[in-house]
């Protein structure tokens, strides 16, 4: 082989690394973007990325005329983050603004499978017009193969979106089906329909970010996990939830040889008010129990009244579920049920045990709840943590009443260790709700009703409201001190760690969506 076409090799590389050529690489730079390749240089381990299909081109003639299209608008391949491998693919906004025709679906399809193949997660950075127009239907079908995909690998590696511009149409049902999605504030948006649309059909104003951005997708309709002020800052962010996910459902999550430090947490008898009508974090208790006070929190904007996360304790990765009395007396409502549900669900796909701690009041009451399906809803919750076998543990803070106690992993659904604090109310109701419905009657024939009332309040919480009598029926394994918590927690995974349970064999339950 003559040196002339490994000079015409490294000729046709260099071009077709180029994208769309310097002026619009420009362009993207000036938008406060980066660029397809420098994007994946910032997500992978430094060098190790090695690209696929580069010389792809496109069969479709425009006017009669071949498209130059470099890399057919998006770059994929695979490299390693922490030293594992992953797969990725980034559009390319520089050629024909990222839009997807066929060959480009076939490239990101191509990727995909050998991700599913090899046991790799795949990460997708997202940055297009939407489908080229050009291509017709042809386009997509191309989402189509894609969207299969997304659905049929799901829970058997991990799917990473990451959105880094415009998703718009069909093209934000392959994100919405992946695992993790992250946004970045101000140039990332996201919506079925564009405001101009909006604007036609309905008469409504909105602009763009205040439509689909970033943190109106995670605050307010829960699509996005994760937000971020910069591109580099998203990336780092996927880095991070990469480091407590395992590579596949046939891997258990990274563990870390940690010292365990075996001495009572003073700490935390201060962080939980006995009174259940006083306030305080949840993310306190968390961090308390975690190694170095580590918690990525998942959509930490959205359904506040709940808390899910990933974190370790003792260097077993462990999901974090829990209720947040900061915001709605951390009662379960429509919003805080599907989020805990999806995570519980993703936490089971891939063997990362549950540890959910519980200070519920109940369901939330009310019209819009009902009338929403709060009933559907919670069932989700309920449905599952029946249906998950990685390791349950639960510790009750302080309430737990109701259906709501039922529903966050109490024994009969299927906790293996159930704990609770020595001033934790389990009931069917609160001790005043319960007082006033038992012993009304008496209360309203009182000379004085509110001493009565107290009193009664009172022999309820001591007679049936404390954990020993939970305790005593079997629901809860053991009344821990508080400041035990980390230690009696790193025991149970400890000691869970190999559990192995089935289910009846079946294609598939129906989780009440």
């Amino acid at each position: 082989m003559t040196e002339d076409k490994v000079y015409e090799l490294q000729d046709r590389r260099r071009r077709a690394e180029l994208g769309g050529g310097d002026r619009r690489i420009l362009q993207q730079h000036e938008k406060g973007k980066l660029t397809a390749r420098e994007r994946i240089e910032k997500l992978l381990d430094e060098g190790t990325f090695r690209e696929l299909n580069l010389f792809s081109a496109t069969r479709v003639h425009y006017d009669g005329e071949p498209v130059d299209a470099p890399g057919e608008g998006v770059v994929t391949g695979w490299g390693e983050i922490d030293g594992r491998t992953v797969y990725v693919f980034a559009q390319d906004f520089t050629v024909y603004g990222g839009a997807l025709g066929e060959v480009h679906a076939q490239k990101i399809v191509r990727v995909m499978d050998l991700a599913a193949k090899t046991g790799a997660p795949v990460i997708g950075l997202n940055d297009s017009g939407g489908a080229r127009i050009q291509e017709g239907v042809v386009s997509l079908d191309g989402y189509g193969h894609i969207f299969y995909r997304n659905a049929v690998y799901s829970g058997v590696i991990p799917q990473i979106s990451v959105i880094m511009g415009p998703c718009a149409g069909g093209a934000v049902y392959s994100p919405a089906i992946t695992d993790f999605i992250f946004m970045v504030e101000g140039t990332s948006q996201m919506f079925i329909t564009g405001p101009k649309v909006i604007e036609t059909v309905t008469g409504e104003k909105i602009s763009s970010e205040d439509l689909g951005g970033a943190r109106v997708q995670e605050g307010v309709s829960g699509v996005a996990h994760f937000t971020a002020a910069s591109e580099e800052e998203a990336l780092s962010q996927v880095r991070r939830l990469l480091s407590f996910l395992p590579s596949s459902c046939k891997e258990r999550p990274p563990h870390r040889e940690t010292p365990f430090t075996w001495a009572p947490d003073d700490a935390l008898l201060e962080l939980v008010p006995e009174d259940g009508t006083r306030v305080y974090d949840v993310k306190d208790v968390i961090r308390r129990v975690l190694d170095d006070g580590d918690f990525l929190e998942v959509q930490p904007a959205f359904a506040r009244n709940a808390v899910v996360g990933f974190g370790r304790i003792g260097g077993y990765v462990t999901g974090v579920i829990a209720n947040q009395p900061k915001f709605m007396a951390g009662g379960l409502d429509i919003d805080s049920s599907d989020k805990i549900a999806r995570f519980i669900r993703f936490c089971d796909s891939f063997n990362i045990p549950l540890v959910t701690f519980v200070d519920v009041t109940g369901f939330i009451p009310g019209v819009k709840q009902e009338h929403g399906g709060i009933i559907r809803h919670g069932a989700k919750v309920l449905y599952a943590y029946s249906e998950a076998t990685v390791p349950k543990v639960t510790v009750i803070l302080r309430k737990a009443y109701g259906g709501a106690y039922v529903a966050m992993n109490s024994k009969a659904i299927g906790a293996d260790l159930v704990y609770a604090w020595p001033g934790a109310e389990i009931a069917v109701m609160g001790p005043e709700g319960a007082a006033n419905i038992i012993y009304a009657k008496e209360i309203a024939q009182s000379a004085d009703p509110d001493a009565t009332r107290q009193r009664r309040i009172q022999e309820y919480r001591e007679r049936f409201a404390n954990p020993y009598v939970a305790a005593g029926a079997g629901m809860v394994d053991d009344v821990i001190d508080p400041r035990e918590t980390r230690i009696k927690l790193y025991e149970a995974l400890r000691v869970l760690a190999d559990k192995h349970e089935t289910r009846p064999a079946k294609k598939h339950g129906n989780i009440p969506l």
